[in-house]
């Protein structure tokens, strides 16, 4: 069971099949850039875990998610969030319903199932992880005016 501590901060929970790569870089990169506004967490719907990549690319803007682990929505069921995003079409459609007072989606692309050299799944990866913090700049500076 999770512990839960009174903030003035808002909550967002991250939803991702797996909760492996976009989700925890999600988590990781609101708790990075945003942790005096934002408690980011994540989850999904079939846990696996934290893509080592994933691990290594959010190393390079100095954001350590190495000790976050995958886990299933279930461990926040009875938690309320300002905002529930799901990051994947697929975890989209097959969520449970999750109180949130705003539940939104934007869907990015699964660097997961790049094939070839290392290389070339880092630059997936890094694209996808740019991507990413560019919505999520963009989404905390659209809270600001609401």
């Amino acid at each position: 069971m999770e512990k839960h501590i009174k903030t003035n901060k808002q909550t967002i929970l991250f939803l991702c099949t797996h909760n492996a790569v976009r989700s925890q870089m999600a988590e990781g990169l609101m708790n990075g850039f945003f942790s005096h506004q934002f408690e980011a967490f994540s989850a999904g719907v079939e846990p696996t875990k934290v893509h080592p990549l994933a691990v290594q690319v959010m190393k390079e803007l100095d954001i350590d998610i190495s000790n976050q682990v995958s886990k299933h929505i279930t461990v926040f069921q009875d938690r309320t969030f300002n905002y529930v995003i799901s990051v994947c079409d697929n975890a989209r459609g097959i969520c449970p319903f999750f109180p949130g007072k705003q539940v939104l989606h934007q869907s990015f692309y699964d660097p997961s199932q790049v094939e070839g050299p290392e290389e070339e799944q880092l630059a997936v990866f890094r694209r996808v992880r740019d991507d990413i913090k560019t919505w999520l700049f963009t989404l905390v500076e659209e809270d600001k005016h609401q």
